[in-house]
């Protein structure tokens, strides 16, 4: 039991290695439907976020912690669809949400430039000039995409376990490779590696709930105990948004136990024990 994620480029055959991968293997394989639901959840249409990675990260700036919110939503999606295991995800920054996890494959998928604009010409009818522009425009804007709204950069080879090029390899040849690769011991799910995921989702589940009334927080989860931090100096604004913090994340399942460190920035009140000031 396995996960694998597959980064691409626009017409790098990556979708369809993807497929016939997850076809193979018995796999479930995702990809539209994780940015469907983060559409949902963040209330633009789905188009908008499609088009986004042609305008990043200005979308998002519209909105009120547009970055945060949209983050945050993509990732509980994506990490409450791999928590069951056995799953191919072709998408946004799978690699990146998934990063620390170890029963997860991450491979890059990349083709020929001149192969990618013969495939653009064919499939959009237009001039080869065209297609060179629209490529390369595409392919800075997804590395752009991948900087300034993840921090990272998706060219970068250390960020996967494997790199295929499909030109002399065909795409049944990558996922025969692949098929072979994720059968190995070290991309097997443990119940060490296992926990180590529910934690994860757990924890994007419960900041995905509060990220519109404390956008900056830290949350971290262990067996159900959520542990949450001001990400910035320590303190909640009151004593209301603490209250409203742990209703909230009470309210999310698989939440056994709420624990906010740091104190709130209102004075303390000599008639009254705030008794979150010293928990920590």
């Amino acid at each position: 039991m396995s996960i694998i994620t597959i980064s691409r480029g626009s017409y790098s055959r990556g979708k369809e290695v993807a497929e016939k991968l997850a076809r193979k293997l018995g796999y479930d394989c995702i990809s539209r439907d994780i940015l469907l639901e983060a559409s949902t959840e963040f209330n633009i249409p789905e188009i908008k976020l499609v088009r986004a990675l042609h305008d990043a990260p200005t979308v998002l700036e519209r909105f009120t912690y547009g970055k945060e919110r949209y983050l945050a939503y993509l990732r509980s999606a994506l990490l409450q669809h791999v928590l069951k295991d056995d799953v191919v995800y072709h998408g946004l920054a799978g690699h990146y949400f998934l990063q620390d996890i170890p029963h997860v494959l991450k491979v890059r998928i990349i083709a020929d430039f001149e192969a990618r604009v013969k495939e653009e010409m064919k499939r959009e009818n237009i001039p080869e000039a065209e297609a060179r522009h629209v490529l390369k425009k595409d392919d800075e804007e997804r590395r752009k995409w991948g900087l300034q709204i993840y921090g990272i950069d998706t060219w970068d080879p250390n960020l996967y376990d494997t790199v295929l090029h499909v030109n002399r390899l065909t795409v049944e040849d990558a996922v025969d490779i692949l098929s072979d690769t994720v059968h190995k011991a070290a991309f097997q799910t443990t119940p060490a590696s296992q926990k180590l995921l529910c934690n994860l989702a757990l924890s994007a589940k419960v900041l995905a709930n509060l990220i519109t009334i404390a956008p900056k927080v830290n949350v971290r989860s262990e067996d159900g105990v959520v542990f949450i931090t001001n990400a910035y100096d320590g303190l909640f604004p009151s004593n209301d948004v603490i209250n409203e913090i742990r209703r909230i994340s009470m309210q999310v399942e698989g939440v056994k136990e709420v624990i906010l460190n740091g104190s709130t920035k209102e004075p303390a009140q000599k008639d009254h024990i705030n008794p979150f000031h010293n928990i920590g």
